[in-house]
């Protein structure tokens, strides 16, 4: 391989202690989550150069940070995948298209990693040239994976190639279940031996789990699971309707399982070891405010400080394989597409991502009039799947019902 010059270090620790203790003391405090100092001591370190520097914490975790799905092929045929093809388009970007995107990424102050996804991302071939072109760039790499060809060697080498968190995929504790969802009869064990292979490789354990009607009744036990196994972090996703999603929208999350996730979510925090973030849920961040009673004051304008609730487009982009630019995968809006355009004129030019950035001022709704908007937002992937408009009112959200007097923001 043709050297690019030395790799440039990627994070400052002292500096990123600092600013990425606050939203996640400010989380521990609202949930009473005791373990606290134990992931400090476990995760503290190893966590840092994945938010790397972010200052607080939201949907699909800290802000500032891009996803690139580099390509849609996958060797499983999960039947809530957001991707729908489950093979490489023939747009896709090429090796020097990717650099050139990642370039074009690394030269954005606020992002610092880059979360490669698909698809699976290690069925493409130049996979690893990538990874090693953003670590040269200065950013931390981070693979979201099914785990299904992550052994040992391959471990090391992604360590070696800068990617500093595996994000596996696991949607049960009982094998069964994840390989129906997989569509695989090996799924589990092969994702287990990812897990094993990732943590001996001294890389951030991950586990990224989708909720949907299929597993709500595992999640407890899969949560247990996943702090049993180490894991720095649990991303908690929920199933929107799109991608092969659409076809079980039966499956997708009511008001009342989006509440009794939030709800699980903070009482499983009192007491695990990981750090625990819905997705598509971002109503979890109010539910914390109520609970612990912050209606005002100082408290509420540190929370709106680091709670930043839907990070689609104000802080999270997501990068289609053929280079179109949306705010998130559940957004599925272009802003533009780095070949015609540079990355920069499309996330600070578009009016796509200029509504989003600016979204207390321009949302509809109820979402428009809530006390909450700022540290919420609502699920804009999932206003956009039910009414076409990423502006209007999120249709799951619970707060409205539970607590109806903070419709009238302040």
């Amino acid at each position: 391989m043709k050297k690019t010059g030395r790799v440039k270090p990627f994070y400052d620790p002292p500096s990123l202690l600092l600013r990425q203790m606050g939203g996640t003391l400010l989380m521990g405090y609202l949930n009473r989550w005791r373990n606290f100092p134990s992931w400090l001591l476990r995760h503290g370190i190893t966590s840092m150069p994945v938010a790397n520097g972010a200052l607080g914490m939201g949907c699909i975790g800290y802000p500032g940070h891009p996803a690139w799905e580099v390509t849609g092929s996958c060797n499983l045929r999960c039947i809530h995948c957001h991707a729908v093809s489950g093979k490489a388009s023939a747009d896709e970007l090429d090796t020097d298209e990717g650099k050139r995107l990642i370039d074009m990424l690394a030269a954005e102050s606020e992002f610092r990693t880059l979360v490669y996804t698909g698809g699976e991302p290690l069925v493409r071939r130049d996979i690893f040239e990538l990874l090693r072109h953003s670590q040269r760039a200065g950013l931390a790499n981070i693979i979201a994976t099914n785990g299904t060809m992550i052994d040992e060697e391959t471990a090391f080498k992604l360590k070696d190639h800068g990617v500093v968190c595996n994000a596996i995929s696991l949607d049960a504790a009982d094998p069964s279940i994840h390989n129906r969802i997989r569509n695989r009869p090996d799924a589990f064990d092969l994702t287990m031996r990812a897990i094993e292979a990732t943590k001996k490789a001294g890389i951030l354990l991950q586990i990224n789990t989708t909720a949907m009607e299929y597993n709500m009744e595992s999640l407890p036990a899969l949560i247990d699971f996943a702090d049993e196994c180490g894991a720095g972090i649990m991303l908690m996703y929920q199933l929107v309707a799109v991608g092969r999603g659409e076809k079980i929208e039966t499956a997708t999350l009511k008001k009342s399982a989006n509440n009794y996730l939030s709800r699980l979510i903070s009482e499983k925090q009192k007491k695990c070891d990981m750090i625990i973030e819905p997705v598509a849920g971002p109503q979890y961040w109010p539910y914390l405010l109520e609970k612990g009673g912050i209606r005002g004051g100082l408290t509420l304008d540190l929370a709106g400080t680091v709670f930043h609730g839907c990070a689609a487009g104000r802080g999270f982009v997501y990068i289609k394989a053929n280079g179109d630019v949306w705010p998130c995968p559940f957004v599925e809006i272009s802003g533009g597409n780095i070949r015609e355009k540079t990355f920069h004129q499309i996330y600070h030019g578009s009016k796509l991502f200029q509504d989003l950035r600016e979204r207390e001022e321009r949302l509809k709704g109820l979402c428009g009039e809530c006390h909450y908007k700022t540290v919420c937002g609502g699920c804009r992937g999932r206003a956009h799947a039910y009414t076409g408009d990423y502006l209007a009112e999120d249709p799951r959200c619970f707060i409205r019902e539970t607590h109806p007097g903070l419709l009238k923001a302040e």
